[in-house]
């Protein structure tokens, strides 16, 4: 049996995206970041943003160039995803209506904003899926952005719902929400790994999305010229708060965000050592330099050369036999 089938019989398989989601809103930035993706291999998302990035009066206009940006042969990755305005916005349906039925097809997912509850978030999923699915009848996946005290409060039963694949924090809107009650200090680093709420909130989300087998993303970081402080925010999501992706908002923090969340070399060598030996033993307890691994290891390892696949490794052939 193939190791993914031997592994999780009794485990929730989690979702595996690419590390990087980066955020691009004009057409300039747009189509500049569709052909960074390329040159780099695929190896992050792009969502492409109607919510901030369309300007005011020019909804339709927008709408339509990502559908057709989705659609085009550009997207060779089919790893574009979009934006839409909130679902109390007067944009919402005019967005589903005018990108879904172009591009269901090529679409990677749909991110909503400022879902207040579990009940909002599943009215909004019955209009997404009113207005496409994939042409194999699958849903279109979808990303929601935990921004709001509600979403915060119910934040397990929305990582629950089957067609939700990420979860994404809303820093900046989460701390607004609290009206001053929380520093803007916690805006930016370090402040957004010190303050008990922000704190709080980013470990509930991960949280949720580890016990449904979704991915967390963290939230941007707003330091554009150090990339050194993009990087030790991109390692402290995943190495403290347990973030498997993040946002970038620069073309410049793109390659800091893969390095800090993608596994080392040393990892992968490891991984695929301990699970060819494994797998030679029919998956039983093995020894391995000295230490005992049962299934609960070789689920993690094999998650790591998981990740590994979706990330700027070419992976040893023995990996590529186990995945």
């Amino acid at each position: 049996m193939h190791p993914s089938t031997v592994l999780f019989q009794d485990q929730i398989q989690p979702v595996i995206l690419p590390v990087c989601d980066h955020y691009a809103g004009s057409e300039k930035l747009m189509c500049k970041s569709i052909a960074l993706q390329q040159e780099l291999g695929g190896i992050f998302d792009i969502t492409l943003d109607c919510e901030d990035g369309a300007a005011a009066g020019n909804e339709i206009a927008h709408a339509k160039l990502v559908a057709a940006l989705v659609a085009s042969s550009d997207n060779h990755y089919q790893r574009l995803g979009a934006r839409v305005h909130d679902v109390h916005h007067a944009a919402f349906e005019q967005d589903l209506e005018l990108i879904l039925p172009t591009c269901a097809d090529t679409l990677a997912y749909l991110v909503l904003p400022k879902i207040n509850n579990t009940a909002e978030l599943q009215a909004a999923l019955q209009r997404i899926n009113h207005f496409g699915k994939k042409s194999n009848g699958q849903l279109i996946p979808v990303h929601v952005l935990i921004e709001t005290h509600g979403a915060l409060a119910e934040v397990q039963q929305i990582a629950a719902l089957p067609q939700v694949e990420c979860l994404s924090f809303g820093l900046m809107d989460f701390v607004s929400s609290h009206f001053g009650a929380i520093p803007a200090s916690a805006m930016r680093s370090p402040g957004q790994f010190n303050h008990p709420l922000v704190l709080r909130a980013k470990l509930e989300i991960a949280a949720a999305c580890h016990r449904y087998g979704k991915v967390a993303s963290h939230n941007v970081s707003t330091e554009i010229i150090d990339v050194n402080v993009v990087a030790n925010d991109a390692r402290r999501a995943a190495s403290e708060c347990g973030y498997t992706r993040m946002w970038s908002i620069h073309p410049d923090q793109i390659r800091p965000v893969i390095e800090a969340f993608s596994p080392s070399e040393n990892e992968i060598l490891d991984a695929v050592a301990i699970l060819t030996q494994a797998k030679n033993q029919a998956w039983g307890p093995t020894q391995w330099q000295g230490q005992l691994h049962d299934r609960a290891s070789y689920r993690y390892y094999w998650t790591i050369l998981k990740r590994a696949q979706s990330g700027p490794f070419v992976l040893p052939a023995a990996a590529q036999e186990l995945l």
